[in-house]
């Protein structure tokens, strides 16, 4: 199963990120993928906002992995982008992050060879033009296929003007 939104502007990428949040539950992985600039970081704010985080929301660039306190357990966002070998994952123990309480929000997943658990959503942002976006999400396991049923019955966010 695919659901495929069109946003337009940041502050729809924010909103249909909270809305998203509404519908995952610990224990769930999402990989966040699109080229540089396409949203994945302002997807992410708009996730930790649906989940109750308060205050700024960084990339973790540099870092690998910001953690986040929410309502409903712990709340990492790695961002591997910068990761030159998936062994470096091993060392700071990134697999300890993943449990049935954490939620893990993983951007430029496919640099980490594999060592890390699979997603149970994958979000595809991609350019349609400079301000809009095309957010394509694919389910990988039964999790991921229920947030995308219950995604399916809402409207549009591009009807929304």
């Amino acid at each position: 199963m695919e659901v495929v939104r069109e946003v337009r502007g940041e502050a729809a990428q924010v909103a249909f990120g909270e809305r998203l949040a509404a519908l995952i539950r610990p224990g769930m992985v999402l990989h966040l993928e699109g080229e540089i600039g396409a949203g994945k970081t302002t997807l992410t704010r708009g996730l930790l906002r649906g989940l109750g985080v308060e205050g700024a929301v960084k990339s973790p660039t540099y870092t690998l992995v910001e953690p986040y306190d929410a309502p409903a357990g712990p709340v990492y966002h790695f961002d591997l982008y910068r990761l030159s070998d998936p062994e470096e994952l091993h060392f700071f123990g990134a697999e300890e992050y993943f449990s049935e309480r954490s939620i893990c929000i993983l951007e430029w997943a496919d640099k980490a060879g594999g060592v890390l658990p699979g997603p149970d959503l994958v979000l595809q942002a991609a350019y349609r033009d400079s301000a809009s976006r095309t957010l394509r999400l694919r389910a990988h396991s039964a999790a991921g296929e229920a947030v995308l049923k219950a995604l399916s019955g809402e409207a549009d966010p591009s009807d929304e003007a």
